[in-house]
C-alpha cells in the first residue's frame, strides 16, 4: 500500500511540472495590497492549487476535527482509582 501511495504522489508531482512547463505565458496577479507581475500561468494555478487545499485543510480541522477530539474527551468513561486484585471476587 505505501509503494502505490509513492507512486501516486510521483504521478501527481510528475504532472505538476509538465503543467508548469507547458503553460509558461507570464500572467499579473493583484490581490489588492499585493500585486505579482511576471508570474507563468501554470505556477500561479498551482499555488492557488495548494493555497486552496491548505486553506480547506484549516477549516476541516477547525470545523471536525477539533470538535470530535473535544466530543471523544467528554464522553470518554473515567477509568477506576483502583483495579480489583484476584483475591476481591466473592
Amino acid at each position: 500500500m505505501r509503494l502505490i501511495k509513492a507512486l501516486l504522489a510521483l504521478l501527481f508531482v510528475v504532472f505538476g511540472v509538465l503543467f508548469g512547463a507547458l503553460n509558461r505565458e507570464p500572467v499579473s496577479i493583484d490581490l489588492g495590497i499585493w500585486q505579482v507581475q511576471t508570474l507563468s500561468l501554470g505556477t500561479s494555478l498551482l499555488l492557488a492549487v495548494l493555497a486552496g487545499a491548505i486553506l480547506a485543510g484549516f477549516v476541516l480541522t477547525a470545523s471536525v476535527i477539533w470538535p470530535l477530539r473535544h466530543r471523544m474527551r467528554r464522553d470518554k468513561p473515567a477509568a477506576p482509582a483502583v483495579a480489583p486484585g484476584p483475591e476481591d471476587h466473592d
